[in-house]
């Protein structure tokens, strides 16, 4: 179905599933002017030779940027992957633009057939005990949520706020409800009586689930519950009972999917997956291509008589690898091409950051310990403990070597040193300690750091970090990765944290980099890009790094 064919009535012949019916039978399906004409059932019992066509899958939250792709781009990969819409909430570019990039991303999507439902970005900047480059208050809130393509609040991360009724906090969550619009949640680990006050806000869905009792508890209380796979976190493995245990209060979600990632799979990975596993069909294709559209009152098509023609058609039932992709009538992607066109994009981003020397990371000793008469000094020091897969983190303390007056790295026991330095304003850069990224030589380093953007570093020693660091703010942003005399960079010229290249050109490359953090530095994270981007995140437990200094995410304070 070309854009040309839409106008014209297009027949498809094809094992028709039916999720609300639960059945599955070949079909005569006529689409015209975009929309499903007619359903002619042609028999009772399902035709092998023939194709499946079902309504195409739904991501239920996730933030476009961290593909580091515009909108467009990632348009050109997800569909590739049956994905007829996405839940999105802009607040990565928010918090470095403000409002000036939520409008960036709309109108970038608006240029391709993707259904794209924007959010309006609820906690930036993410917390007071960080820098970032813009500020969405309340009357902003207001005003988004009285737009026609903002469709709800986005995650309220701000759950500390909610239970102490933060009047700023309570503002936007009754301007969401004042508007009609639903309102996200963000509550990892929250249980019991705080749960409760949280979900009693008016509080809906949680996609920060890490246990089935966490999410059993929220089911049981009214809430949502998304089903998380993403580059870093992966919580199906944890969550995936609930598909039998709630069918009707589940959805999928990749929250954050790095362009590599995108390039193999979405949505369809999650559904594979569950079928292999032994789950219900019906029940999983309800998870993943309806319940998104009747919680956010999304307009997709279900493949029914009248409704809007957005389905995919699939070769079998166990891979669930997509023949093509069918948006408004028009057919996005064919046989694993994107038929999708690249559009042009005009950069925005806010830099104001001067290269670094190898001294601003220095760590120095108290002076009670640099007094020290002992020949091998040490001090025990708090560290991060990264985990593979998680974007909470541990707090573990060890004891580092004092070398002179300076605290040094240990990367024979996998005690690395971590930085944040300030984007937006010249200040000393922040340090601690970190455990998990298994480097043995160089740094990497992003100005992909969860909310604020800042630029995050991870290094074996000081000069390894400047390079990296140096790297990202000569480029204004993106990624990079250094070992002796060896560099990898990915510019990211839109806010610093999304390319303005083509899809399959940013996939390669952040493959090509990612290749070099794991084979050239020796990190053994499954995604050591995605890990770091993450260490800066406050909102979520237990211990990670702003650019004012360590903090504690469970008392939400600095250490």
């Amino acid at each position: 179905m070309t854009s040309k064919e839409r106008t014209e009535e297009v027949q498809l012949i094809a094992n028709q599933i039916d999720i609300v019916s639960r059945r599955i039978s070949p079909a005569r399906i006529s689409v015209s002017d975009g929309r499903i004409k007619s359903i002619e059932t042609l028999g009772k019992t399902v035709d092998e030779k023939l194709p499946y066509v079902l309504p195409g899958f739904i991501d239920a939250h996730i933030h476009i940027e961290s593909s580091m792709l515009v909108p467009s781009e990632f348009a050109r990969l997800a569909t590739r992957h049956g994905t007829v819409a996405v839940v999105t909430d802009p607040h990565e570019i928010a918090n470095v633009m403000g409002v000036q990039g939520i409008d960036f991303m709309i109108d970038n999507a608006n240029q391709v057939p993707l259904k794209c439902y924007f959010g309006a970005p609820s906690c930036v900047p993410a917390t007071c005990f960080e820098t970032a480059g813009a500020e969405i208050d309340v009357e902003s809130i207001s005003q988004l949520l009285a737009r026609d393509d903002i469709h709800y609040l986005a995650e309220m991360m701000n759950f500390p706020g909610v239970l102490s009724g933060d009047p700023q906090v309570m503002a936007k969550i009754a301007a969401a409800k004042a508007a009609g619009k639903p309102v996200d949640g963000h509550a990892p680990g929250l249980t019991g009586e705080a749960a409760d006050a949280y979900i009693a806000a008016g509080i809906s869905t949680d996609h920060e689930c890490t246990t089935l009792n966490e999410a059993t508890y929220k089911l049981d209380q009214g809430m949502k519950i998304l089903i998380r796979e993403g580059s870093a976190a992966k919580n199906f493995d944890a969550l995936h009972p609930l598909i039998r245990q709630s069918p009707s209060q589940v959805m999928f979600c990749s929250d954050d999917k790095h362009p590599n990632d995108l390039a193999v799979g979405h949505i369809n990975q999650i559904v594979a997956r569950s079928i292999a596993l032994g789950y219900d069909l019906f029940d999983v294709l309800q998870i993943a291509c309806l319940n998104p559209i009747q919680h956010y009152q999304l307009d997709v098509g279900q493949l029914r008589e009248g409704d809007v023609a957005d389905f995919v058609v699939v070769d079998d039932l166990h891979n669930w690898s997509v023949r093509s992709t069918v948006i408004n009538g028009t057919a996005v992607a064919q046989d694993g091409q994107a038929l999708i066109a690249s559009v042009p994009v005009e950069p925005i981003n806010r830099f104001n950051c001067k290269r670094q020397t190898a001294i601003s990371f220095r760590s120095i000793a108290a002076v009670g310990e640099m007094d020290s008469a002992q020949e091998h000094r040490s001090t025990m020091v708090d560290v991060i403990r990264a985990i593979d897969g998680s974007l909470v983190t541990e707090r573990v303390s060890v004891p580092l070597r004092i070398v002179g007056d300076e605290i040094v790295a240990d990367h024979e026991r996998d005690v690395l040193k971590l930085t944040v330095v300030n984007r937006y304003q010249a200040s000393r850069p922040a340090v601690a300690w970190i455990h998990g990224f298994g480097m043995k030589q160089g740094a990497i380093a992003s100005c992909v750091a969860h909310d604020s953007h800042n630029i995050v570093a991870v290094g074996v020693d000081d000069e390894s970090l400047t390079a990296a660091v140096n790297k990202i703010i000569d480029q204004q942003g993106g990624i990079s990765a250094v070992a002796v005399d060896q560099f990898a960079a990915l510019p990211l010229s839109v806010a610093g944290i999304i390319s303005s290249q083509d899809a399959f050109t940013v996939a390669e490359e952040y493959d090509s980099i990612d290749r070099f953090a794991k084979e050239v530095c020796g990190s053994v994270l499954t995604s050591p890009f995605m890990t770091l981007s993450f260490m800066s995140l406050l909102v979520i437990p237990s211990l990670k790094l702003s650019d004012r200094g360590l903090f504690d995410g469970d008392y939400f304070n600095f250490v």
